[in-house]
């Protein structure tokens, strides 16, 4: 569960524990994500990050109606190889929010194959207005859906 997940030093919820995850998307490992060696190339790591993001934001705003007339953009993504992978098989990428900001929220991922951390990441999704493609304060609708979320955890 996620409320016994442990802290990291920064007093963030610890991303290599499997329990600091309520959200989850399990994406299939493909062929083509290998690299030369064999291993799991790192970009096909940024995009089983970007699956679960957008995952995450879609059942957070967009799943309930809310956000229109605003978009997100991504500000940011950070990811910590920790293990190699390989083919084939499934990662599954646990998701939450870590951050509220006034104009962006901050997630963390960590990506597991059979149950052993392979990677963790963080990522800034920016809030913009698509009109005039300006960033924007979290509107009061979102940001309660997103306190309720960032509470629940």
């Amino acid at each position: 569960m996620a409320g016994d997940a442990k802290k990291a030093p920064d007093g963030l919820p610890d991303l290599t524990n499997a329990s600091t995850f309520k959200r989850w998307t399990q994406v299939t490992l493909r062929f083509s994500d290998q690299d030369s060696l064999g291993h799991i190339n790192n970009v096909a790591y940024a995009a089983y990050v970007e699956q679960a993001r957008v995952a995450l934001i879609d059942s957070l705003l967009r799943s309930r109606g809310k956000g229109a007339g605003i978009d997100y953009i991504l500000a940011n993504v950070h990811i910590d190889y920790r293990r190699e992978m390989h083919f084939p098989g499934v990662v599954d990428v646990g998701a939450r929010l870590l951050k509220i900001g006034t104009k962006s929220i901050t997630s963390g991922f960590g990506l597991f194959k059979e149950g052993v951390n392979v990677a963790t990441a963080t990522s800034v999704n920016v809030f913009f207005d698509p009109e005039d493609g300006r960033s924007i304060a979290i509107p009061e609708a979102l940001r309660k859906i997103l306190e309720a979320e960032l509470a629940g955890d």
